[in-house]
Order: structure tokens, then sequence, then C-alpha cells
């Protein structure tokens, strides 16, 4: 099921080199609101009947040791049942795929990392963008393909930033050429301790992808496709090295350290593909304050 938003959310971004302001209203027409689309709310703040779950090690669906939980109105992603981390790589799925959006995720890092946990996963999960079928990952998989928006938390002390890049399965293409490197950093701030961040990514086929904090762009890609590494083991009818990724599924990360978020919604923007003037006249339409 998909839930429809029914209270104000607001959401920067650049399109094409304009800054906009994405608001959603309850006082829009019913004719507005069927032309311009609404927030679609990916986590209803209830229960994960929306999602698919898939742990490696273990089978799809599987929520092993109750990782992905919903408390307090918060999807929570928990290691009390582990013993040790032991590479359990998870990712929770919305089980609707999508292909030209914006996503607005609001996320914080919270108490200590798992027993076992890898250094580098400190304070560190990801909305994994343009995912494989979770039904295609093998069962000892350890990422998806996919193209990743990674979160980190400071250390409070360090620069870290946030809303970076990486690519388990695929490659990107930046300043016109072919970008190979599994993960490039943003242009964020550092945001440390246990502090709510909103990031979004606005995501237009395989075209363009944007990483957004708090209004400003931080990052920008084209044409992601499959490729490369760091994705082990994976299937190879699945992972075609050099095909577009044209649209897929939405995951949220479990890497060790204990995250929770609060929102996690979608604005469809799959009616204006190929229309960019149609495309910016409704972005133009939205960015208006009620």
């Amino acid at each position: 099921m998909i839930h429809l938003c029914q209270n104000p959310v607001r959401s920067a971004f650049i399109l094409y080199s304009l800054l906009f302001l994405i608001s959603c209203s309850t006082s829009k027409t019913e004719a507005e609101k069927e032309e311009e689309g609404e927030w679609i709310q990916l986590f209803n703040g209830k229960d994960l009947n929306d999602w698919t779950i898939k742990i490696a090690k273990h089978e799809l669906n599987e929520n092993f040791a109750n990782t992905f939980r919903v408390e307090d109105s918060l999807m929570k992603v928990r290691y009390d049942g582990y013993e040790a981390f032991d590479q359990q790589y998870g990712h929770i799925y919305f089980n609707t795929p999508f292909s030209y959006y914006l996503l607005n995720v609001e996320y914080r890092f919270v108490g200590e990392q798992a027993p076992g946990g890898e250094g580098w996963a400190l304070r560190n999960s990801g909305a994994m963008l343009h995912c494989q079928d979770p039904k295609t990952i093998l069962i000892d998989q350890d990422f998806p393909i996919s193209i990743e928006g990674q979160f980190l938390g400071g250390d409070g002390t360090n620069e870290r930033t946030t809303s970076n890049l990486c690519t388990p399965g695929t490659n990107v293409y930046m300043d016109g050429e072919l970008f190979t490197p599994h993960c490039v950093n943003s242009s964020s701030k550092t945001y440390h301790g246990e502090q709510w961040v909103t990031a979004q990514f606005l995501v237009l086929g395989d075209s363009v992808v944007y990483h957004i904090l708090e209004g400003d762009t931080v990052l920008k890609y084209f044409h992601p496709e499959i490729g490369g590494g760091n994705v082990s083991p994976s299937d190879p009818a699945v992972k075609v090295d050099g095909t577009p990724l044209k649209s897929g599924f939405i995951a949220l990360q479990s890497e060790s350290h204990p995250i929770d978020f609060r929102k996690v919604e979608l604005f469809d923007l799959a009616a204006y593909k190929g229309d960019k003037e149609k495309l910016k006249e409704v972005m133009r339409r939205l960015s208006k304050k009620e």
C-alpha cells in the first residue's frame, strides 16, 4: 500500500541549475493534486508491511534478531540481538520500484556500534537508489547492485561529510567521464552527535542524480549503470555490466551502527519524464509557499 502525505512537507533541490523549494499541502485543489501528484509516505510510522528485508547470510524476509523494527513511530535499525555483527549487512526495500522521483529521508545515528562492526562502518548507513530486485539477491550477497547515497555521522572531532556516493556493482559519469572509484565525498558539512539530518535525492532515471542537504546540492553525477565491483557474490544474470540503471527499488541500510529513520517519503516525477519544460513548470508551481 502507498501512503499519501496529509501535512505540509518542504524539501529543497536544484534541477537543471534552478533552486526550488518543494511543498505538499492539503489546500491544493483536486485538479492540482491530480496534475502535480502527492508526496508518498514510504514509511507510514506504524509498521513495515510495505517493505521487504534482506540480510546477508539469511533468507529473504528473515528479519534476523529483529534488526529492522518500528518503535515510537520511528523505523529503527538495532543490534541488541546480535552476538557479533559478522558482516551481516542488511537492507530494507520499499516494495514498489521508481524511476523519476525526489526522495526525502530524515535520519539520525544513535548509540554504539554493534560488536564486530567494521571500523569504516562506524556511524555509517545509506539510502540505496535504483536497487536490484531484492528477490534476485543471493543469500550471501553483501550489498545490492545500486547507487548509494551514503550517510555518515561525525565522530565528535573530525570532519566527515555525509550524502556521499558509493557504487556497489555500479559506475556513474562525472565531468563527462566514466567514474569508477567506489566512493566519492560530497561537499556537505559534518553532522556530529545524534542530531536529525534531512537528505534529499533527486533521481531522474539514468540521466542525472542530485544529492541535496539543507537546500544545497552537495553532489551530482550522471548516467548510472551496472559495472565495477564491491558486490560479492552476485548473480551474473543480474549483474550485466554496462546496463543503464533507469529505475529500481529504494532501500535503507543496516551496516552495524544503530540508526533511526523518522521520515521516508517520495514525490513521483515519472509523469513528467521526457518533458523538461513541463517538469520545470511543475517544480515552480510546487515551490510556491502556501
